[in-house]
């Protein structure tokens, strides 16, 4: 397995900057939908009853990584260093929009749903370049016996991933919720459009990345769909095992299971296209794939547990 999963780091992806600059931007069009569903309001009732988002925070900004950490190290002899890096990546995105309509799908609480979005988002240029950093370094410090020369040349730059982070999600989030507070009629027509143009754009960047390497993707996709499968099974059971154990309502159960499942692989693409953060000569294609695919599998496996639970009155 290990030595067919190092023939995807070769996989390369080539944009033009104008290329770059498009996606970005159009990355930064859906997070700006994603605030139009944010209610000042929200805010206040989370910090007069601060214990649901409290702890679905602590569940995608401490325990997801960690845990995905402790995966990396169980799998370490079957997986190859940039797969690894890969699952630090996703695991260190803040959570992905589509799970606000799949949590409302789920009859589970919305508004909490949109709050940890929101807050997850809002602080991901600080808590994604950390998580990246500080469990990537872990992992190429302590664990890389087998890496190659160019991980070894990784350098995870905590600032310009930041910079780059803030761009793309902390500007457009703060537009979005003026845009929601002083117009809000406009930005409730904007919301459902907005929302469903940010999956398109997702299945187009996969599309893009993927569509000249269909033959590599098709040979090696079982192996990759294990592990994403198994990694995003993790994520969902943290998120409804951290809320159980701390005994939270039925329908903050649901939210939490969902907010942590689902992560915003679009921001791990985008940062994976730039030059910048990760240069083309550390064929850090393994990272792409299993970015990319997380992406595709988490919008199944987020309707698979909506399912679930709207046949399942009791979880």
């Amino acid at each position: 397995m290990y030595e067919q999963l190092l023939n995807l780091d070769p996989l390369v992806i080539n944009f033009s900057k104008a290329g770059q600059d498009a996606i970005n931007m159009v990355l930064a069009v859906v997070m700006f939908g994603v605030a139009l569903g944010i209610r000042p309001a929200i805010f206040k009732e989370v910090i007069l009853k601060p214990k649901s988002a409290i702890i679905g925070l602590i569940s995608q900004w401490i325990l997801l990584p960690a845990f995905t950490f402790g995966l990396v190290v169980v799998l370490n002899n079957y997986i190859t260093p940039m797969i690894a890096m890969g699952m630090i990546l996703v695991a260190s995105c803040p959570g992905g929009n589509i799970s606000n309509f799949i949590t409302s799908l789920s009859k589970g609480n919305s508004e909490l749903s949109i709050t940890l979005t929101a807050f997850s988002t809002a602080f991901a240029p600080v808590t994604t370049p950390f998580n990246f950093a500080f469990w990537g370094g872990l992992y190429t410090t302590y664990l890389n016996n087998q890496a190659n020369v160019a991980l070894q040349t990784l350098e995870i730059n905590f600032l310009d991933m930041f910079y780059i982070v803030f761009l793309l999600l902390g500007i457009p989030l703060i537009l979005g919720l003026l845009t929601s507070k002083y117009f809000p009629k406009f930005a409730n027509k904007l919301k459902k459009p907005l929302q469903y143009f940010s999956i398109i754009f997702f299945i187009a960047m996969v599309i893009l990345a993927m569509g000249n390497n269909l033959s590599m993707i098709m040979k090696y996709i079982w192996f990759v769909f294990f592990i994403v499968l198994v990694h995003n099974a993790i994520a969902l059971l943290l998120g409804y095992s951290a809320a159980t154990l701390t005994k939270l309502p039925k329908k903050d159960r649901r939210t939490l299971t969902i907010e942590t499942g689902i992560q915003n692989s679009g921001l791990g693409l985008v940062l994976l296209f730039n030059p910048k953060i990760f240069p083309p000569e550390l064929m850090n294609g393994g990272m792409l794939f299993i970015t990319a695919w997380w992406g595709i599998w988490h919008i199944v496996s987020g309707l698979g547990v909506a399912a679930l639970f709207l046949r399942n009155k009791q979880i």
